[in-house]
This record gives structure tokens, sequence and C-alpha cells, in this order.
């Protein structure tokens, strides 16, 4: 199992490459992103057509997840966050998933195949990516209710208890 993480970190890695998503030694914001700090606003189409901003949701936490289809971490973990979403939006979480260059078509079609309701949003370009420093996929950023990051987990979540331990710095 090690060595097929391997692989598909390598494989992550170079699409984002050449991609252009990232570059060595370099983001494309002179502000990166920590924990006690505000996360960057950004506006993105969702899934449904729907211009979304970071903004739209202050006063509420948010757990923001970047990920891609083609990424074997990425499908493990989806299961576990439509728990998370479940169980947590009727308490107010809001749950954004950002797929990071893939076609609303591939997404839609993802979603449908592992059951997943969670909202997505669509980033297209690497700009919402660079803003938030994402070096590796899933990436996923713990936004308290003043917007302000509380946690940053890079790789895949192994459980739901998992998230919901992290969770509890932004309930």
């Amino acid at each position: 199992m090690a060595g097929l993480a391997k692989i598909c970190l390598t494989v992550a890695v170079a699409f984002m490459l050449a991609s252009g998503l990232i570059a060595p030694g370099c983001s494309g914001s002179n502000q990166t992103p920590e924990m006690g700090k505000l996360a960057p606003d950004f506006q993105l189409i969702s899934l449904d057509g729907q211009t979304v901003s970071l903004s739209d949701y202050r006063g509420k936490p948010v757990l923001l997840n970047f990920w891609a289809s083609w990424c074997g971490p990425c499908q493990y973990e989806m299961p576990f966050l439509q728990q998370t979403y479940e169980k947590w939006a009727g308490r107010g979480l809001v749950v954004l998933a950002v797929n990071l260059q893939e076609s609303p078509d591939v997404v839609r079609e993802f979603m449908a195949d592992l059951g997943l309701s969670f909202p997505v949003l669509l980033a297209t370009d690497p700009k919402v990516p660079l803003a938030y420093n994402v070096r590796g996929i899933p990436a996923t950023f713990f936004i308290d209710k003043s917007g302000i990051i509380r946690d940053i987990k890079v790789g895949p979540f192994t459980s739901e208890a998992e998230i919901e331990e992290r969770l509890l710095k932004i309930m």
C-alpha cells in the first residue's frame, strides 16, 4: 500500500508541475496561508454553476478540501468527507471541496459513482490552489467562523474520527 501511495503522490506532483499548478521553491503569492491567519478569499464556480466566495461563509466554520478524481489518496478519503458532511452540515459546518483542473463532466461522474453530495467548486486555473500554497493533494484547511485557518492537513484522512478531531478546533 505504501508503494502505491508513493506512486500516486509522484504522479500527482508530476501532473501539477506539468500543468503549472505548482513550481518548485515558489508560490503564487507572497502571503502563504498559515494557521492563525486569515484564509485567502476566492471566487470559484460550483459544480451547479453558481459563483461561490469563501467570504460568503463568514460566520460559519468551513472545511476546505483540495482534490482531484485521479488522485488515489483523494479517492480514499472521500467517503470520510461525505460522512462528515452528512453528520455536521446540520450543525453549521460548511464543506467545500475544490476540484483541481478537471472538467465538470468528469467531476459529476466521479461524485455520482461514489455517492457524494457535498458542494464542489471548480478550480479551472491554478490561482486559488496557489493562494493556499497547495503543494500536494489532498490538502484540507479548517477555517473558523472568523475566517481564520485553525488547522491544515496535507494527505488523506484515514477515518471520519480523524476529521472530527480537527473539527473541534473550528466548531
